[in-house]
């Protein structure tokens, strides 16, 4: 059980403003972190992670206290047991794979944790070679597997996938909720992708301007309660067209194209690249912007 009880001022595009969020987290969930650029999701993740320090308040993991400011606690990152993926990776450039992974070893002599996690990222074949010789597909996953080296109790993921083409992503996806499912994990992922969110995780934390506005499941999250829930999918705006007086949006739906007949008004509120959900509503398909 994570327990977070924190405040911090941060300054925004428009100024300062006060993260503050009171919220436990259950062991073994994935929770991402949802909101606007600039609403505190990354300064949240930091500060779990020990890089930022709160004004005030308590982080407890598991009954062990990171964070107190009246007793004046703060562990470092070392000690608390966390393991942070950024969009960057952030990998060794003069290691290979391998050197990576056990550079990462919370204890140098199990290097058959190394040969584990090479097996289950599907490295094996890699294990020899730099990072700058890897696709970006392939340097995601080492930084994973670097990550789980640790044997972290909680993983930090700051839009790792973000980079990728939607194949590599939505193989990448898999790939996060098998670790996280193997190796008893409590993950926080930040994300804008609502694909990925309602694929990767069991609560969306919805952050605006720093505080809370909601905690739910990803579907009580992004679905609304005019569709009759016969079948709810999300997907990307990839065209808009007219003919004669009605409109056909083109939407990418995973690796399927799907068009949905709509009105002027409709049409008029979405734009390509939308985020999109498509849903039934009277037995016909509908879409609403997310």
């Amino acid at each position: 059980m994570i327990d977070i009880n924190i405040s911090r001022q941060l300054e925004g595009a428009e100024g300062r403003f006060s993260l503050v969020v009171k919220q436990s987290i259950e062991k073994g969930q994935l929770i991402t972190l949802y909101g606007d650029s600039g609403a505190g999701k990354t300064s949240l993740l930091r500060i779990l992670a020990g890089l930022m320090v709160p004004e005030k308040g308590q982080i407890k993991v598991d009954g062990q206290i990171w964070f107190d400011s009246t007793q004046g606690i703060h562990l470092k990152p070392g000690k608390r047991h966390i393991a942070m993926v950024f969009q960057d990776y952030g990998l060794f450039p003069n290691m290979t794979v391998r050197k990576n992974l056990i550079y990462a070893l919370a204890n140098p002599a199990k290097t058959k944790l190394v040969d584990h996690l090479l097996e289950v990222m599907e490295l094996q074949q890699l294990q020899g070679k730099r990072p700058a010789t890897l696709s970006g597909g392939q340097q995601q996953r080492v930084a994973l597997a670097r990550a789980l080296a640790r044997q972290p109790k909680v993983l930090l993921l700051d839009e790792p996938l973000s980079a990728l083409d939607d194949k590599m992503r939505q193989k990448l996806r898999d790939y996060l909720l098998k670790v996280h499912r193997q190796f008893d994990l409590t993950t926080i992922l930040v994300s804008h992708d609502v694909g990925e969110i309602f694929k990767l995780s069991n609560k969306v934390m919805h952050l605006e301007n720093g505080q809370v506005v909601s905690y739910k499941t990803p579907l009580k999250m992004f679905s609304h309660r005019h569709f009759s829930g016969k079948f709810q999918f999300t997907g990307e705006v990839l065209e808009i067209s007219k003919e004669d007086v009605i409109f056909i949006i083109s939407v990418l739906i995973d690796n399927h194209l799907v068009r949905v007949i709509v009105d002027h008004e409709t049409a008029e509120g979405l734009t390509v690249g939308d985020r999109v959900l498509v849903a039934s509503k009277a037995f016909n398909p509908v879409i609403k912007k997310v």
